[in-house]
């Protein structure tokens, strides 16, 4: 995905450019990856701001930060500055090092450096120290990241109402509850939202919450040190199991395995399982076929990109949060113009709240409008009806002209529909410009269609999917 990023004011740039390069990571990167390798880092800006360096705990996470990362911070650098900017790598001072810390004010260790051949695909994150001091144990939750923090709309109404049910009742309905749904639509937050709430409740109930990366690499580690006791015994004894992207399982034959007897163990004994994943159950690929029929057992919702009263909520509510005030209209001119999800909003928010600050300027249109220009550029040049009539045909197999055509077989008539739906959800179009752009058909023609379509995908798992697949092929 690119994303491009506004340039950060010369007088500003020695002390903004790395929280204005974070902000962007941020929007990029999923959270897990976010706070386990960029988040801890720390920066030194050259006094011309030709070079940054970078300060990295061990060699370990250097090595891994400069492969996987550091071309897409270089280019991050250099859009916000305006010119290249030379990023280097260096071992933070022993003395100076500070580990990262979960919520609850522990720390993580070092990733072991070496991993046996059958998951070796996966590098490990760093992990939680074993749980070995009687009484130990680290649920790893945001504490910020309850119900009461999470706006509430139709696009999430259902798998709120679930995760508070599993919330109030773990062991019982919805086992597993499994939501799935695009980047950035707040699935990690409702898993946080729910272990918080069980802890409120039941302050001894053991509660977990882990990226399925994380579960990857304690299997590692166990083969490695030959410590399955130990393994066994931290995840067959939780209460709540609270496991983010499933999909990561995806060829890991071992950790399949041991996810299985973990889901059976846990099962057996009234506790609950929540878990994430970026697709559907039987979406999913090279996944044992047992432990997808395990998956859709329970209850699977679906998230949904928020709609456009619900974006407008998530910016007051956000910008409230940072002590700023976001006028209504700027609001309604931000939401409809960032559309795919939350992450993205927040970023947007970011950006505004920054360059009011930069510029001493109140929050205006205008200034949304000067604060976003790169991202309103880039949508108004790829999102156009005509593209997504494009896409849309090639995708369903037909001719660019059947979007126009009177004719009204299914194999035509639907994808049409899609199409004009997608036109209503992705362009500032009206329902008449949309309209006339199929072909001259009558606004309620369009209106019916983004109706059916926008009724149907509440209902329909596969049509879902496929509005999704369209809709990031769309975005870039």
């Amino acid at each position: 995905m690119h994303i491009e990023v506004s340039a950060v004011p010369a007088a500003d740039t020695g002390a903004a450019l790395w929280p204005a390069c974070l902000d962007v990571l941020a929007q990029q990167l999923p959270q897990q990856q976010f706070n386990t390798w960029i988040k801890p880092l720390s920066a030194r800006v050259a006094a011309d701001q030709s070079k940054l360096t970078l300060y990295v705990g061990n060699r370990f996470k250097l090595d891994w930060i400069r492969a996987q990362y550091g071309t897409r911070i270089a280019a991050i650098l250099e859009s916000l500055h305006g010119q290249p900017v030379h990023v280097e790598l260096a071992l933070a001072p022993r003395v100076a090092l500070v580990k990262p810390t979960f919520s609850d004010g522990s720390s993580v260790r070092d990733p072991a450096p070496m991993a046996p051949p059958a998951e070796a695909a996966a590098p490990a994150q760093p992990a939680d120290d074993d749980q070995s001091s009687p009484g130990a144990f680290r649920n790893r939750l945001n504490s910020a990241l309850t119900f009461d923090t999470l706006v509430e709309g139709s696009a999430n109404r259902m798998a709120r109402a679930a995760a508070l049910h599993v919330a109030g009742a773990p062991g019982q309905l919805y086992n597993p509850l499994f939501i799935y749904g695009g980047v950035g639509l707040g699935k990690t937050h409702l898993m946080h939202a729910v272990g918080n709430k069980l802890l409120v409740a039941r302050a001894d109930a053991k509660v977990l919450y882990i990226h399925a990366e994380q579960f990857v690499s304690d299997v590692v580690k166990a083969y490695q040190r030959k410590t399955f006791d130990q393994f066994k015994d931290r995840y067959h004894s939780l209460d709540l199991l609270l496991i983010d992207d499933v999909q990561f399982f995806a060829n890991k034959e071992r950790t399949q395995e041991e996810f299985f007897n973990a889901f059976e163990a846990l099962l057996a004994k009234k506790s609950h399982i929540v878990m994430t994943s970026d697709t559907y159950p039987k979406g999913l690929a090279d996944i044992h076929e047992r432990l997808v029929s395990r998956f859709d057992s329970g209850l699977t919702v679906a998230l949904e990109p928020p709609e456009l009263e619900m974006r407008v909520a998530i910016l007051v509510s956000k910008a409230a949060a940072e002590g700023a005030e976001m006028p209504e209209e700027v609001a309604f001119f931000v939401a409809k113009n960032v559309r795919s999800n939350v992450r993205e909003l927040e970023g947007a928010l970011r950006k505004i709240l920054a360059y009011s600050r930069f510029n001493q300027k109140e929050i205006s249109i205008a200034l949304a409008k000067e604060a976003l220009r790169d991202l309103l550029s880039i949508q108004n040049r790829q999102i156009s009806v005509e593209n997504i009539q494009k896409t849309v045909a090639d995708y369903y197999k037909i001719k660019v002209s059947d979007m126009y055509s009177k004719k009204r077989p299914a194999s035509i008539a639907r994808p049409r529909q899609i199409a004009m739906y997608l036109a209503k959800e992705l362009t500032q179009k009206s329902l008449p410009e949309i309209g006339e752009l199929f072909g001259g058909r009558d606004h309620t023609t369009v209106l019916h269609a983004v109706r059916k379509i926008a009724g149907e995908r509440q209902q329909l798992t596969e049509l879902n999917q496929q509005l999704h697949v369209l809709e990031q092929t769309l975005k870039g």
